[in-house]
């Protein structure tokens, strides 16, 4: 996929041509564009979920003009919210004045969680834990022999006390793995399942829950860009009064976490539309997104802006668990297309992309009425 994926004029154009274009594009077979009309049947349905009546349809929609690390994307989206898709392709638009988007990642890390209570000693079973910790690892490493060939498995266990809860005190267990390209749920929790035994023996206490954390801090994404003030300039705005509006109003979601609320609202408008096109987990990655928000104590913007040398400078980081392997990117026909039209990344790939594409609401509206007023709306 080398042609460039700015297209102008595209949503002018019918449906049907935007087919055809987005086809040529991405060089989609007929089974691969029939699959655009929904993709999913009812028994491939009943084998997703329980209690199967019928399906429900979305929209499938694409956002172009995206560059992500100097190559160019045009991304597939799933929303029925109106002006995401144009804000978002405007919003790429305006990155690629200033060279698109500059994205990394963590390794592919998941954490498992083993919650330990009625522990009579819980310094001695942090200490048994810590000194045993090699031959544990050891013992789960052959649950997942794909993962294992893959370059993936167990890397380290780490042990936290909660001396005060509502329920007393709890020794927690992290358990971390790479997951490589699986988004990693069943891995963790399998491996925490066989762990439970061992820790219980180890720490004389009583194993309640063993499953992942959502807030997968050690799996980050990040995207930044730089774009000229120039690139905002219109008819009936300064760009350099644009930018500073962009820096001020990401100010006050920094500060305060009723506009913090809707600000980071608006930055899931984009990625879960990529990551339900592509067959995601987007309530796993809201609720990762939202606890990282809120991480120092405080909920608050994901994004950070400023204005330096005439350029407004953006950035982004959050956690990102995502796949390419298993679950709905195995069975849905329609995730398989949008993950071809995105050129089949690996799963670090995909959580890159995914975090460029929540840049929808980096930018508020400006007001029609007065330059410098910019509108809070979703």
């Amino acid at each position: 996929m080398t042609s460039s994926s700015r297209l102008k004029g595209f949503y002018r154009k019918p449906p049907r041509e935007r087919r055809r274009i987005i086809a040529t594009w991405a060089g989609f077979d007929e089974r691969e564009l029939r699959a655009l009309d929904g993709g999913l049947d009812i028994e491939t349905a009943d084998m997703l979920v329980e209690n199967v009546l019928g399906l429900y349809a979305l929209p499938f929609a694409v956002a172009p003009n995206f560059i992500i690390n100097g190559r160019e994307y045009i991304l597939p989206l799933v929303i029925e919210e109106p002006s995401v898709v144009a804000a978002m392709a405007n919003a790429a638009r305006l990155a690629r004045a200033g060279g698109g988007f500059i994205t990394g990642s963590d390794d592919p890390v998941m954490i498992a969680q083993v919650q330990l209570l009625d522990v009579p000693d819980p310094d001695r079973a942090r200490e048994r834990i810590l000194a045993e910790k090699r031959v544990l690892l050891a013992e789960i490493e052959p649950l997942h022999p794909t993962i294992r060939r893959l370059g993936g498995g167990p890397l380290d266990l780490a042990v936290r006390f909660l001396p005060e809860t509502e329920a007393g005190p709890m020794l927690i267990v992290h358990l971390s793995m790479d997951v490589r390209d699986a988004m990693g749920a069943n891995a963790v929790n399998t491996a925490a399942e066989a762990l439970a035994p061992r820790l219980e023996a180890l720490t004389r206490g009583r194993a309640l829950l063993r499953i992942l954390t959502n807030l997968s801090d050690q799996r980050r994404a990040w995207a930044q860009c730089r774009i000229p003030v120039t690139a905002f300039d219109t008819p009936e705005f300064h760009g350099a009064a644009v930018a500073r509006g962009i820096f001020e109003a990401n100010a006050f979601a920094l500060a305060d976490p009723y506009r913090a609320a809707t600000h980071n609202k608006g930055i899931f408008n984009g990625v879960d539309a990529v990551a339900l096109a592509t067959g995601q987990d987007w309530r796993a990655i809201e609720a990762g997104g939202h606890a990282y928000a809120a991480r120092d104590g405080r909920y608050r913007s994901l994004t950070q802006w400023r204005v330096e040398e005439n350029a407004l400078c953006g950035r982004l980081e959050m956690p990102m668990a995502v796949g390419v392997i298993g679950g709905m990117t195995r069975r849905h026909p329609t995730a398989r297309a949008a993950l071809k039209l995105l050129g089949d990344p690996d799963a670090r790939g995909l959580a890159e992309i995914l975090v460029a594409a929540v840049w929808r609401k980096i930018w508020p509206r400006c007001a029609r009425s007065r330059p410098r007023a910019f509108s809070a709306g979703t």
